[in-house]
């Protein structure tokens, strides 16, 4: 090992051709406010602030005894014949939850695409998911989703999730997830009795910088899907609830705090899986995944819901929200190191890293500490530091 040169970080190579962007983390989403708009917030917080969520609970609370009403004498297992009655509910239901994001500053939802029946698109897959105000379209169609069972016992709110009849799927039961899909596959097959299940693939929220890894689960069923892209166009982003950022009530305050939020929702076309699509649903994925990036001017990335406990670390081994070890952690997979990131383990390698700091660290290193044979898919991997001469950095950047 030798002692590192001084660092520093340029936008070239020395052939003088433009390196790639720093990559961002999906999982992590910062605010940052002008004079001016903190001046904003803070008159909007004593003003309309208190008076629009003041209505959006009132409406909230309007809604219950209709979801209530519709959902009497309801089967788990059967759709009812639809009545006049709870015809009558459903459109009350959606005039007040439209009339509850109205009061929450979102005057007007821009809807582009026509939307397929459920014959024709059981299953809807939207992206990206960034926010609880995603369930904005859930309102407007009163589609299905797929929910924690111990959703449907929180006072009103339970209500108003069983009035949609979503799947509901337990954490406590070790066959959960797979009756959660044998589930969305009976309804996909029922020739569209049952309403549309609107899934959201990631499987978390991310910064809608980009598409992560879509899970199966809509895709294994292997119907024809709807893609359906979500749009904030707001330039102060007070929606999206990360991981890392802003808590939920922060956002909601944030939010309402807001003249206008606007919402785009767009309907792709229909999408027919191909019979090798349908007998892989990871490619089935991918592939709807690839169209909703098009259709979105968005990146794709191999990051997943499990990536979230790298980029939530803290202390010595905290992962900065520009770094690529996000990147490294999914090539690391590749190589078969699947380590869990547990605290115990960050902790260990961050007593290294103190010991080592200051030391540099090169390609004989980094597979001596991984205790891996030098190989061109761990050559790759050591790449991906070099694009920004991260070469010179440290044990703890490895």
């Amino acid at each position: 090992m030798k002692l590192p040169n001084k660092q520093h970080h340029s936008s070239e190579n020395e052939d003088g051709s433009d390196l790639p962007p720093p990559f961002r983390n999906p999982f992590v989403h910062e605010l940052r406010f002008t004079p001016l708009e903190k001046i904003r917030i803070g008159v909007m917080t004593v003003t309309v602030f208190p008076v629009r969520l003041f209505f959006a609970v009132l409406l909230m609370l309007l809604a219950w005894p209709f979801a209530f009403a519709a959902s009497l004498g309801r089967s788990e297992l059967a759709v009812e014949t639809e009545t006049w009655w709870r015809r009558i509910c459903d459109i009350a239901l959606r005039g007040i939850m439209r009339a509850m994001w109205f009061c929450g500053g979102f005057h007007w939802v821009t809807v582009k695409g026509e939307p397929a029946p459920p014959s024709q698109a059981p299953i809807l897959t939207l992206a990206p998911h960034s926010s609880y105000f995603d369930a904005i379209p859930v309102t407007m169609t009163m589609a299905s989703i797929v929910m924690k069972t111990e959703s449907k016992n929180i006072p009103v709110w339970g209500t108003l999730i069983k009035f949609i009849r979503p799947v509901f799927v337990s954490r406590s039961d070790q066959d959960s997830r797979k009756k959660t899909v044998e589930e969305i596959k009976r309804r996909a097959h029922a020739g569209g009795e049952w309403p549309q299940i609107m899934i959201f693939p990631e499987g978390t929220c991310t910064n809608r910088s980009c598409l992560i890894t879509f899970k199966p689960g809509a895709f294994i069923p292997a119907v024809p899907v709807q893609p359906v892209v979500l749009r904030y166009p707001n330039r102060m982003d007070t929606i999206t609830w990360t991981w890392q950022g802003p808590g939920a009530f922060e956002i909601l305050w944030l939010t309402l705090c807001q003249f206008h939020n606007p919402i785009e929702i767009e309907y792709l076309p229909l999408y027919t899986p191909s019979e090798e699509e349908k007998n892989n649903p990871a490619l089935f994925a991918n592939n709807v995944r690839s169209i909703m990036a098009k259709a979105l001017e968005l990146p794709i990335t191999d990051l997943s819901f499990d990536d979230c406990q790298l980029s939530l670390a803290k202390g010595p081994m905290r992962v900065p929200s520009n770094s690529s070890l996000l990147q490294f952690n999914r090539l690391a997979r590749r190589l078969g190191l699947r380590a869990g990131t547990t605290d115990t383990v960050l902790e260990q390698q961050a007593s290294k890293a103190r010991k080592l700091w200051g030391y540099t660290l090169g390609l004989g290193d980094f597979a001596h500490y991984l205790d891996l044979p030098v190989t061109d898919m761990l050559t790759e991997l050591h790449s991906l530091f070099n694009q920004w001469e991260l070469w010179k950095h440290t044990y703890s950047v490895y």
